[in-house]
Order: C-alpha cells, then structure tokens, then sequence
C-alpha cells in the first residue's frame, strides 16, 4: 500500500464500526467508511472536540449532526496546495486526501524531484515552468480539481473535465485560491470529450482518470465501470503525444483490485503498440492509531 506521509492539515486520528475520525485542518469531522470494519479502540462519536457526525438514514443518504459550529467552509493545505473544504449533504467534503500519494507522483513526473522538495520544505516551487514547455495533461472526471491543482502548480497546462458543473465551479475556485491560470474547464461527458480531440488532432503529455463506479453524463449518458472503463482507456491511448509523461487510473469501486486496472492499460497499449512500464497499488492512509486505512488502487504508466 501507497500513502503520503506529507499531510499535516489533515489526518485520521481514529477508525472503526464502519467510521472514521478526521481533523481538516481545526475541524473534527466522524463519517461513514466501508472499509474500516474492525471494532474501534474508543466510542468515535464521544470524542472530545468532535464538531460533527454524518449518520445515515435507514432509507438511505443521510444528514450531518452538528455537535460543535465549524464554518460552512474554510482551507486546508498539502505543501504549496491549497483546497477548499466543505462538507456535503452526501458525505464528502471536496477532498480526497488519500490522493497526495498520487499528487506527488505527478508532480515529480511535471517538474522534477528537486521542486517537489522543495514545496514540502518551504511552500514554493523551486523554478516554474516557462509556458513553451509546460506538459498538456488531461484530468478526466476531475471532480474538484486535487490533481489538477498539483499539476498547475508544478507547471503543467491541464485541460479539467467533469460532468458535474458545481464540481467544476469549486474546481475554478480551488485554482483561483492557487494563483492558477493554466487550467481549461470543460464540462461533458469524458468520453464524447475524448472523441472530439481526437477529431481536432489534439495531444497530450499526460492522462489522469478517476472515474466512478457509476454515474451520468452531463446529457444523461451512463457510466458503468465494469462496461466503459476499457473502452475509455483505448480511446485516451489515442490521445498520447509523441512523448507521453505518464497514465494514471485511480478507483474507489469496492472489489476492483490493483492488477484489473494494470491489465486494462496493458491491453490498450499493447492494441496501440505504446510501450509502458506499469505499476499497480493499493492507496490509503495512514492513522494516528498507527495502522493504514485503505482507500481505493491505483495503476501507473510511465513511458
């Protein structure tokens, strides 16, 4: 298992009975987590300091119990990396924390390992990029931008695209709060998106996809990862430039080992005739209880 070290806005202090224990920055958060199914050490829900609780309803969904005021949103950072956190009436706050594992990766392959040194000691990038030979990326159901805050930031022009225009306006906002200009909003579904540039002979030095177990495009297409994955992964191989940086696919979907998606990249590249090295992991995070939370897998490409 994978997970970044880096974090000190953000950790998990405590897990168990299908819940986790977080602190964003000054806010104490409990909500629901599949994954942590062992009995915890201590009752989270008592737990001194704790500003509020998602419980789910019976029928399904759920609501926030609000134990302490905590502000509708505030700003937590990762290095130089500023996100916007707000939680949501479906659980989540705007963040996937577990992804800095990921983020560091790009921003090695973007700007080299000495800058991204350099973020984590002192906040500032050691050179940025001059704009002729910044990287084209394309984050594909980009959510609210993680990925494409690490890449802009390192010094990459990065085309976000997300079905959902709330998602894609807190993206902007989550640039904006980066001092970010190099970022192109697009919102549609991703695979009509690819197939256009492909028509327009569009190229790009680098892919990331995030893509749900399922979901709506935004004219009402349906993704069902089991069905479409594949089928996407071919078409952005397509997309590829000359000099191809990396590929990356991260899941959530419960039951999706690391190596299905590494045989899926293999597969689309070896039908494109790409060579690629590819590394398929386990991501998660590390608690204050001294054990790591697993929180999806990831499948890597560099060329």
């Amino acid at each position: 298992m994978k997970s970044s070290s880096n974090w000190h806005e953000y950790e998990i202090i405590a897990t168990g009975g299908g819940e986790k224990l977080e602190r964003w920055g000054n806010v104490i958060l409990l909500r629901p987590d599949p994954q942590a199914i062992w009995s915890p050490n201590f009752v989270l829900s008592k737990y001194d300091g704790l500003n509020a609780h998602y419980i789910r309803s019976s029928t399904g969904g759920g609501k926030w119990q609000t134990l302490k005021k905590f502000p509708d949103e505030w700003t937590i950072s990762y290095g130089d990396l500023k996100f916007i956190i707000s939680p949501t009436n479906f659980k989540h706050t705007g963040l996937f924390p577990e992804q800095a594992v990921n983020w560091d990766k790009m921003r090695v392959a973007v700007a080299g390992t000495s800058a991204l040194k350099v973020t984590h000691n002192t906040g500032e990038l050691l050179k940025p990029t001059p704009p002729q030979e910044r990287p084209e990326v394309l984050n594909l159901f980009g959510y609210t931008g993680g990925a494409t805050v690490a890449c802009a930031k390192s010094g990459a022009n990065v085309t976000h695209v997300d079905a959902s225009q709330g998602m894609t306006n807190v993206c902007k906002r989550n640039c904006e709060r980066n001092g970010l200009s190099n970022v192109r909003y697009i919102v549609d579904d991703c695979l009509k998106f690819v197939q256009r540039e492909q028509r327009r002979g569009k190229k790009y030095d680098a892919i990331i996809m995030d893509p749900p177990s399922f979901g709506r495009g935004a004219n009402g297409e349906v993704w069902k990862i089991e069905d479409s994955l594949e089928p996407l992964v071919m078409e952005c191989v397509k997309l590829l430039s000359g000099k191809p940086i990396f590929f990356l696919i991260n899941s959530y979907t419960t039951g999706l080992q690391p190596t299905v998606i590494k045989n899926i990249l293999q597969r689309c590249f070896e039908k494109q005739k790409v060579c690629a090295k590819i590394d398929a992991y386990e991501i998660g995070i590390p608690t204050r209880e001294g054990i790591e939370l697993p929180a999806g897998c990831s499948a890597w490409a560099t060329f």
